[in-house]
C-alpha cells in the first residue's frame, strides 16, 4: 500500500511520524492532510537510506535542487560533490536531470549516496537512447519511467497534461515551449499524429508508481518561458488536465504534485497559486522560481528568490531552486550552492510570514545574538556561515565588538545608553 491509502486507512507509518516530527505537528494532522492529496511523502519503498520529509498544505516550504550531466560534460564524480553541495547546503531534495554519459550509472550511484528524496525526468534519457525524439515508441516512453521507478526514485516529473489540442495555442505565443521535456512530446506528438503517449498510457505509470510508493510530480510542459506568455491559454489548458489526472491519480492511491510556472510577472503570482490550488484539488504546488522579469542573465536566483517567496507565501509548496546560470549553461558547484541557499531564503521568508510555529525562532536567536554584539553566535545563526565568516574576516575591526562599517558609532552599543540610564 502507498503512504495515500495507508492515510486514507489511518495507519501511522514511520514515515508520516518521521515527517511530522520535523514539522512539529500531530501525526494525526499530518495523517488527514496526506489522506486528501494536500500533502505528499516522496519515498521510495526501494530508497532504504532516505530522511523522510513531508511537502504540502500547512508545512514548511521545500527547495529542490537540480543536478546532472550534460552532453558537454558527464562526470560522475562531479555530480556527486553537487550532491553533497546539495546536501550540506539543507535542500530538501534534489533532481537527477542526466543526459550525458553513463545516465543510468550517475542516477543509481546519486540513489546510494542521497538521503534525501531523489526525483528524475525519465522521458530525458528515453530521448538520448535515440538519435531523434520522434523514433521513440510508445513502450519506450514507458519503459524509461519504469527504468529510473525501479532504480528507487522517490518522485518523477511527467509531461501528461500536454495534448495535440494544445499545440494551436502555443503558435500563438512568443517563446513557444521552453520545457525540455515538454518540448520533447510536443515533436513527438507532431510527427507521429498521436496523442501524448504518458496521457495514453497513463494507467500504466499508475501501475508502476503504485508497486513502488513513488510520487508523480505532473510536468508543466506549457510553462511560460518569457514573462510575455504568463498564464496564457497554452498553461492553462494544460493544467486543466492536470487537474483531470490529478483525481485519476489520487482514486488509484498514487500521491501526485504539480509543477508550475516558470516566468511570472509580480502581479500574476498570487492568481497562479489560487489557479492550481482550485484546479487541482489542492495538490502540493512545485514551482521553478517563479522568475519574475526576463532581463537577469547571471542574477537568476535572484529573480527567482523574488518570485518564489511571493508563490510560498501564496501557497506553493515547493521551490525549485534556480541557479546563476540559468538561461546561461550548466551550472558549477558554486552555483548549485548559491542557488539552494537563495531558494532557502525565500522560502524560510514566506514560513515567517504565514506565521508557520517555530518559523520565527530562527530569526530570533540571531536578533538575540546580534543585540549582544555576539559575533560567534552570529556566524553560527547564518544561513551560509562560510560566507558570512569570510566577510567578516575581510571587514574585521581592531575593536572585536563593532564592524568596518560602524565602528565606534555602532548603534548597537549606542542603544544600550538607553538600557543603561
Amino acid at each position: 500500500m502507498t503512504q495515500l491509502e495507508k492515510a486514507r486507512d489511518h495507519e501511522i507509518t514511520e514515515e508520516m511520524e518521521v515527517a511530522a516530527r520535523k514539522e512539529n505537528i500531530e501525526v494525526d494532522i499530518l495523517i488527514n492532510k496526506i489522506a486528501e492529496g494536500k500533502v505528499v511523502i516522496p519515498a521510495s519503498i526501494l530508497h532504504k537510506n532516505l530522511d523522510y520529509i513531508g511537502i504540502g498544505d500547512g508545512l514548511k516550504v521545500k527547495v529542490n535542487a537540480n543536478i546532472g550531466s550534460s552532453p558537454y560534460k558527464a562526470d560522475l564524480d562531479y555530480e556527486l560533490e553537487k550532491l553533497r553541495v546539495c546536501v550540506d547546503a539543507k535542500a530538501d531534495t534534489v533532481m537527477d536531470l542526466s543526459t550525458g554519459g553513463d545516465i543510468d550509472l550517475i542516477r543509481r550511484s546519486i540513489i546510494k549516496n542521497s538521503n534525501i528524496p531523489l526525483g528524475t525526468v525519465p522521458v530525458y534519457q528515453a530521448a538520448c537512447k535515440v538519435d531523434d525524439v520522434v523514433d521513440l515508441s510508445e513502450n519506450d516512453f514507458i519503459n524509461g519511467i519504469r527504468n529510473h521507478v525501479e532504480d528507487g526514485v522517490d518522485f518523477i516529473t511527467v509531461h501528461a497534461g500536454l495534448l495535440r489540442s494544445s499545440i494551436p495555442l502555443i503558435k500563438k505565443r512568443l517563446m513557444g515551449v521552453v520545457s525540455r521535456g515538454g518540448a520533447l512530446i510536443v515533436k513527438w506528438m507532431i510527427h507521429n499524429g498521436r496523442e501524448n503517449p504518458f496521457y495514453s498510457n497513463f494507467d500504466k505509470i499508475l501501475e508502476i508508481a503504485k508497486d513502488y510508493d513513488v510520487t508523480l510530480s505532473f510536468g508543466d510542459g506549457l510553462r511560460p518561458g518569457c514573462i510575455k506568455d504568463a498564464t496564457d491559454e497554452a498553461q492553462i489548458s494544460e493544467l486543466k488536465v492536470l487537474g483531470d489526472l490529478t483525481k485519476r491519480a489520487r482514486d488509484y492511491g498514487v500521491q501526485v504534485m504539480i509543477e508550475g510556472p516558470g516566468h511570472i510577472p509580480v502581479n500574476q503570482i498570487k492568481e497562479n497559486i489560487r489557479l492550481e490550488k482550485e484546479i487541482c484539488d489542492g495538490a502540493p504546488f512545485y514551482v521553478l522560481g517563479p522568475l519574475v522579469t526576463d532581463i537577469a542573465p547571471g542574477y537568476d536566483h535572484i529573480t527567482s528568490a523574488i518570485g518564489g517567496c511571493l508563490a510560498a507565501y501564496y501557497g506553493a509548496d515547493f521551490l525549485c531552486y534556480v541557479t546563476p546560470a540559468e538561461h546561461l549553461g550548466l551550472p558549477n558547484v558554486e552555483e548549485v550552492k548559491e542557488g539552494v541557499i537563495a531558494s532557502r531564503i525565500a522560502a524560510h521568508a514566506a514560513d515567517i510570514a504565514k506565521g508557520l510555529p517555530h518559523a520565527i525562532e530562527w530569526d530570533d536567536k540571531m536578533s538575540k545574538a546580534r543585540s549582544d554584539l555576539d559575533w560567534k553566535k552570529m556566524l553560527e545563526l547564518s544561513i551560509n556561515p562560510i560566507i558570512a565568516r569570510k566577510i567578516r574576516d575581510r571587514c574585521f575591526d581592531t575593536d572585536d565588538d563593532v564592524c568596518s562599517m560602524c565602528g565606534k558609532f555602532c548603534s548597537i552599543k549606542t542603544s544600550k545608553y538607553i538600557y543603561e540610564n
